[in-house]
C-alpha cells in the first residue's frame, strides 16, 4: 500500500505545481520557494541544524496555538532551536508576526519520499511536534528514519477523518505505530485512533491548546483605541474567518437587520487574504459604504456600513472591539473555525451547522450558554435581532463564555510537561 502511495503521490506532482500557480493568482507568495515545496532546505536555515524541535504548524490557526507551546520553550530553555515549517502563506506570515526571528522557519515539504527524506535529513530535528492531524506517511517514516522522536499534539479526529483512515486500516495502524505519543483534545479523538490500532498507553488526552488563549493588557487598551474609532455608542457586530460563499449571506443578513438597528456596524474579516480585494468590491456592489482597515482612518463616520478587516493578525484585536460574534467557515461545509476566540473576549458567538472540525467545542459552547448554531441566514438573522435588541443577554452569554474557557484551561501546561519528558532525553 504504502508502494502505491509513493507512485500516486508522485505521479500528482504536476498538479501539485499547477496548484500553486493558480493560487498565486489570489496570493503571489504561493509562487515564491517552491524549491522548499521540495525539501529543500534554505541555507539560513540548513546553518542552524539539528534542531532541537521541529514543530509543524499548518496553516493561522495552528500557529496560533503552537506560539505559547514555543514561548514556553524560548523562556525556559533560550538555547533551544526550533525550526516550525507551514504550508500556507498566511500561516508563515502570523509566524513572522508572532516570534519575528527567534525561531526558523521554511515551507513543510509535499508528502514525496525523497522530498521528506532530504528535509529531515537536513534539518536533522532531535524532537519533532506535528499540531493536530496532519498524517503523512513519507513525512512520518522519513522523520523516524533520521531518529526523532515523533509526538502529535492537540489532535482531533472528526467522523469524517476517522472514516476516511478507517477504510486502510492495515496500512494506517503501520504507520501511526511509529509515531511515539499522541496528545489529543478529547474522548472522541481517543476513542477514533484506538480504533485505528494505537495503543492506549501512547494516548493522553490533554484538552484543547486553544482554551488557553489569554488576553493581554495591551490587546484590551489597542481593543478599546479601535472601538473609539468604530463608535462607542454604535452596535458592532463581526463576521470572522468568513469563507467563500458565506460574505454574501453576511451582507444580506445586514442589510436585512439595518432597517431595524439602524446604527448597525458590520466588521467583515474574510479568512484568506488574497479574497479581501474581491469581497470589497462585492460589498460597494451592494451599495454599502465600506472602509479598509489597511486604509487607516483614524475615525469612521457614522455613515459607514461595513469595515473590513483586511489586516493580517488583528482578529482577535477585532472580537475585542465588537459586541456580538459570527464565525465562519460554518454557514458552508467547511468545518468551521475557532469559536473559543471571541469567548475569551466576553461576547456571544454564534456559528453555522458545518462545525465538523469542532464537534465537542460547537457542542459545549451551545450546552454553556455561550453560543448559538443557526441553520441558515434566516435563523442568523433572528438570533442576531435578539442579540442587539437585549444588552442583558448579551452580557449573559458573554459572562458564560468567560466560565466555559476558565473551566477547560490547562491543556497547554499538560502538553507543555508531555513535551518537556522528550526534550529531557535528546
Amino acid at each position: 500500500m504504502l508502494h502505491l502511495y509513493r507512485v500516486l503521490i508522485n505521479l500528482a506532482i504536476p498538479f501539485g505545481l499547477v496548484a500553486l500557480l493558480f493560487r498565486g493568482f489570489r496570493n503571489r507568495q504561493y509562487w515564491y520557494r517552491w524549491p522548499e515545496r521540495f525539501g529543500m532546505v534554505p541555507p539560513e536555515v540548513r546553518q542552524t541544524a539539528p534542531f532541537d524541535l521541529w514543530i509543524h504548524a499548518v496553516s493561522v490557526g495552528e500557529v496560533r496555538a503552537a506560539v505559547p507551546l514555543i514561548e514556553d520553550i524560548l523562556r525556559n530553555h533560550p538555547e533551544r532551536t526550533i525550526l516550525v515549517t507551514t504550508t500556507t502563506p498566511t500561516g508563515s506570515e502570523m509566524l513572522r508576526l508572532m516570534l519575528q526571528q527567534r525561531v526558523s522557519h521554511c515551507y513543510f515539504p509535499y508528502d514525496l519520499a525523497w522530498a521528506m527524506r532530504r528535509f529531515a535529513n537536513t534539518v536533522r530535528a532531535r524532537v519533532a511536534l506535528i499540531m493536530e492531524t496532519e498524517i503523512w506517511p513519507n513525512m512520518i517514516h522519513a522523520t523516524k528514519q533520521a531518529g526523532s522522536q515523533l509526538l502529535y499534539t492537540n489532535v482531533r479526529l472528526s467522523e469524517r477523518s476517522y472514516a476516511r483512515y478507517a477504510k486502510f486500516p492495515q496500512w494506517v495502524k503501520q504507520t501511526l505505530d511509529q509515531v511515539d505519543h499522541f496528545a489529543v483534545q478529547g474522548p472522541q479523538d481517543s476513542r477514533h485512533l484506538k480504533l485505528l490500532g494505537v495503543p492506549k498507553d501512547k494516548i493522553s488526552e490533554t484538552g484543547s491548546i486553544k482554551f488557553d488563549v489569554t488576553v493581554a493588557p495591551s490587546l484590551k487598551e489597542s481593543a478599546e483605541v479601535l472601538r473609539r474609532q468604530l463608535g462607542q455608542a454604535r452596535l458592532v457586530w463581526i463576521a470572522g474567518s468568513t469563507r467563500e460563499g458565506e460574505e454574501g449571506r453576511i451582507l444580506r443578513v445586514y442589510q436585512k437587520l439595518k432597517a431595524e438597528h439602524p446604527g448597525l456596524l458590520l466588521l467583515l474579516v474574510p479568512r484568506h487574504p488574497e479574497r479581501f480585494d474581491t469581497i470589497a468590491r462585492k460589498v460597494q456592489r451592494r451599495g454599502l459604504n465600506c472602509v479598509r482597515r489597511s486604509e487607516g482612518h483614524a475615525d469612521l463616520s457614522a455613515d459607514v456600513d461595513v469595515y473590513l478587516g483586511d489586516s493580517m493578525g488583528e482578529l482577535s484585536l477585532m472580537y475585542a472591539a465588537s459586541d456580538i460574534a459570527f464565525v465562519g467557515g460554518s454557514l458552508e461545509p467547511f468545518g468551521g473555525q475557532n469559536i473559543l476566540e471571541p469567548c475569551s473576549h466576553g461576547i456571544p458567538v454564534m456559528f453555522g451547522p458545518h462545525m465538523f472540525n469542532f464537534p465537542d467545542i460547537s457542542r459545549w459552547t451551545i450546552k454553556e450558554g455561550a453560543g448559538r448554531m443557526v441553520q441558515n441566514s434566516t435563523e442568523l438573522a433572528d438570533a442576531l435581532d435578539e442579540l442587539l435588541s437585549n444588552p442583558t443577554l448579551r452580557d449573559d452569554m458573554g459572562s458564560r463564555g468567560l466560565a466555559f474557557i476558565d473551566a477547560h484551561r490547562g491543556a497547554l501546561a499538560r502538553n507543555q510537561i508531555l513535551l518537556e519528558q522528550y526534550l529531557a532525553t535528546v
